[in-house]
């Protein structure tokens, strides 16, 4: 959709798909059976990083909006901890908690790989960082092509397999051009036609961080991606696809402000040469240096100004976090609002204005995150209970109909959300 066409009535080939979808005469499974792995129904997972449940209204994301209107929609879903973008994105893809699928943090390091960076392409390629099974790959093991337009984990050849279509991340890839190629995939005949596609936008993410969530710049990015998802949805139904696409569209986690002078130095918080910290920001991950452990533990543990910190063994049972050989000894948690960075970052970031942040406690309203699915196994205009994002993990095998890996998610969860 063109954004001199935003706010206005979409054609009305939508229109009649929309209303196919809520009256449509197909026969149903009873709600929560498994569904049959009909090619005739694809698939469609599409994230938009950052984005917070009160944005989806008519004003800010109209497109996304009537979506939601036309199908089902959580009140907001939580994130897991930590509430960073790739742990989350690939609990949403297995199901498994970031403790169980390895993906800790956006930052981390192995004993055997070394270390991960979201700009290191190499690792982030490197299957052997990537644990559980994403949906994608159990999709190609039951025979069922799969295309990825950017999703974490989608880039590495997981237990052997890839998408049968898939990019690497580039984020000069616009909204416009990420949303079309999509639905020229939907679009392809049935042999071709990907059974499962994904579908990443990042540009609300990026302004929230920069400018704040409540920041012009932050509205005018959902307003692009929402316009991206308006002709998306366009050109589906106007190829007669709309009404046999199961879409669900979420989000990561949300965004809480962070206003100028927020900040702390972790060169306050521990001593450099006594620790190695694998991850700065919102989750500090702290390994104290051999005969340093007592120091460092006495200096960090407990409740601090603006940041409490755990042994990984003692953290919150509700975070599901510290077992995993990634994490290490001591792990620190800001509080809403406050950054941890490094001392050449603290006179920059005093001078700028607002920012945004995640990373924070998930179960903060800030932090919550969105769930809408729309298509033929949803039922129409439904509001339900908010939910976990490893619940998602079994809605999308079930709406596959292949079977479930391992996963930390309840099965009846979303139950509420089929037709």
């Amino acid at each position: 959709m063109h954004p001199d066409l935003r706010g206005f009535a979409l054609p009305a080939a939508f229109l009649a798909a929309v209303l196919a979808l809520s009256g449509c005469s197909t026969i149903h499974p009873p709600k929560g059976a498994a569904l049959p792995a009909a090619p005739s129904d694809p698939l469609l997972l599409v994230s938009i990083d950052g984005l917070h449940p009160e944005r989806i209204n008519a004003q800010d994301s109209p497109n996304i909006a009537r979506l939601a209107a036309g199908g089902v929609q959580a009140r907001w879903m939580t994130p897991s901890y930590p509430s960073l973008t790739f742990p989350n994105h690939y609990t949403i893809a297995t199901g498994l908690r970031p403790d169980r699928h390895g993906i800790v943090h956006n930052s981390m390091i192995d004993g055997e790989l070394g270390t991960f960076r979201l700009s290191d392409r190499e690792a982030v390629g490197n299957g052997a960082w990537w644990g559980g099974e994403p949906v994608w790959v159990g999709a190609e093991k039951a025979g069922m092509p799969t295309a990825t337009m950017f999703w974490p984990g989608s880039e590495a050849e997981v237990a052997g397999v890839r998408p049968t279509r898939w990019h690497v991340y580039d984020e000069s890839s616009s909204d416009a051009e990420r949303a079309a190629t999509v639905a020229g995939w939907l679009l392809e005949p049935e042999p071709t036609r990907p059974r499962l596609a994904t579908l990443y936008f990042h540009a609300v993410d990026t302004a929230a961080h920069t400018y704040g969530p409540d920041s012009d710049e932050a509205r005018a990015a959902l307003a692009s991606i929402d316009a991206a998802i308006g002709d998306l949805l366009t050109r589906l139904a106007e190829g007669g696809r709309l009404a046999h696409t199961n879409i669900v569209l979420v989000s990561d986690h949300g965004m809480a402000p962070v206003p100028p002078g927020n900040q702390i130095s972790v060169g306050d918080m521990v001593a450099m040469e006594q620790a190695r910290l694998s991850s700065i920001g919102q989750v500090v991950l702290v390994q104290p240096k051999p005969g340093f452990e007592a120091e460092v533990e006495a200096r960090l543990l407990g409740r601090q100004d603006h940041y409490e910190c755990w042994r990984r063994a003692e953290l919150p049972a509700r975070w599901h976090y510290g077992t995993h050989p990634r994490i290490p000894a001591i792990v620190c948690q800001m509080d809403e609002g406050w950054d941890a960075l490094l001392p050449q970052q603290m006179e920059a970031r005093a001078r700028g204005g607002m920012r945004g942040s995640h990373g924070y406690d998930p179960a903060l309203p800030s932090m919550r995150a969105v769930f809408i699915a729309s298509g033929p196994a949803f039922r129409s205009g439904a509001v339900i209970d908010p939910i976990d994002n490893v619940d998602v993990y079994p809605l999308l095998v079930r709406l596959l109909g292949i079977p479930a890996a391992d996963h930390d998610g309840d099965p009846e969860a979303l139950l509420p959300a089929l037709r």
